[in-house]
């Protein structure tokens, strides 16, 4: 969902080369939850920190020739994103790079070592 406020509303958007971004943005200017002058730039390359950060996730399926169902998916790249997470130092008292604090975190939460 796109947080739009009145005082700045986005003035570029970057997006990869996916063919279904410029009907969503033109139907959201349409609506008017995008102002008109707002630009959207398709740059395959483009370091967009939001399109970078499931590639991680990419990685993981595409050698398993994906998921034979919504629930496995959901699930799988449910747990994928919270590891990520708890890496990435999103997680209160563990920092990143303290990969005890890691350890001790997993422990806590499954009681079982990491």
């Amino acid at each position: 969902m796109l947080k739009n406020t009145p005082d700045q509303p986005p003035r570029v958007i970057n997006v990869d080369k996916n063919p279904a971004y410029p009907p969503a943005v033109e139907e959201l200017k349409a609506e008017g939850a995008l102002p008109d002058e707002c630009q959207l730039r398709r740059c395959k390359y483009l370091n967009n920190v939001v399109e970078q950060d499931h590639g991680f996730i990419k990685r993981r399926v595409n050698p398993g020739l994906g998921f034979f169902s919504f629930r496995t998916a959901q699930r799988t790249i449910l747990g994928d994103e919270i590891m990520n997470m708890i890496r990435k130092g999103q997680i209160n008292g563990v920092d990143k790079g303290n990969i005890q604090g890691q350890v001790r975190f997993v422990e806590g939460l499954f009681g079982v070592a990491a």
